[in-house]
Order: C-alpha cells, then sequence, then structure tokens
C-alpha cells in the first residue's frame, strides 16, 4: 500500500486540531528547548524531512508519520512562528497532534530496527 497518500490526511488532523484547539504558542522545539531560535528549528526540520524523504521506501509508515509531523509543525513555524500546542497532560510538556504522529513514527522506526537485529 502507498502510505504517502495518507501524509495530507494527517496534516489536515493536525492542522484543524490546532486551529480550533490552541492552548500554547512555542517558539522553541522538544521540552522547551532553543525557544526564539524559528530559523533554525525550521532549517533543522527541512533537513530531517529530506532524511525521511530519502528514506521513505525502507521505512514507508513510520516515515508517513514523521513527515506528517514534521510538515505540521512546519506549516507553523513558517506562516505563525511558533508551533500551537494543545494537548496538556499537566504531568508533561503541552504538545500536540504533529508530535505524537512524529513520536510513533520515531518509535515504529526503532522498533523495525531492533527488529531486523
Amino acid at each position: 500500500m502507498r502510505y504517502w497518500v495518507f501524509i495530507p490526511l494527517l496534516v489536515i488532523m493536525d492542522q484543524v486540531s490546532k486551529y480550533f484547539l490552541e492552548i500554547t504558542r512555542n517558539t522553541g522545539a522538544a521540552f522547551g528547548i532553543l525557544q526564539g531560535q524559528n530559523l533554525f528549528l525550521i532549517l533543522i526540520s527541512l533537513i530531517a524531512l529530506g532524511f525521511f524523504i530519502l528514506y521513505y521506501k525502507k521505512y514507508q509508515i513510520a516515515s508517513m508519520f514523521v513527515i506528517s509531523g514534521i510538515i505540521g509543525n512546519l506549516i507553523d513555524r513558517i506562516f505563525l512562528g511558533y508551533v500551537r500546542d494543545f494537548i496538556d497532560l499537566r504531568f508533561w510538556p503541552v504538545f500536540n497532534l504533529a508530535d505524537s504522529f512524529m513520536v510513533v513514527g520515531i518509535g515504529l522506526l526503532v522498533w523495525i530496527i531492533f527488529k531486523k537485529n
């Protein structure tokens, strides 16, 4: 199956959820690091996006999730200058669907790599 067709759907889910549920404006990266470094974070995101596009064929499902998450947060960074977060578990930093997609994708990638070994 060609999982790339799900990327726009996941990005739309992320953007719609952020539109209706924004709680926090995050100008940094995970756990609040690199606050105010938007241009640098855009550059790092584009490099990571290129990496996962390059390896898409080998790790399709994992890459689909990571690519979707990167694009979702890149849209925010480029057009708003910050990432909109809304999932607040109280014991963890506030995050969004794009962040969740990336965690799922990286988790799958780690699982696949360790399973092969």
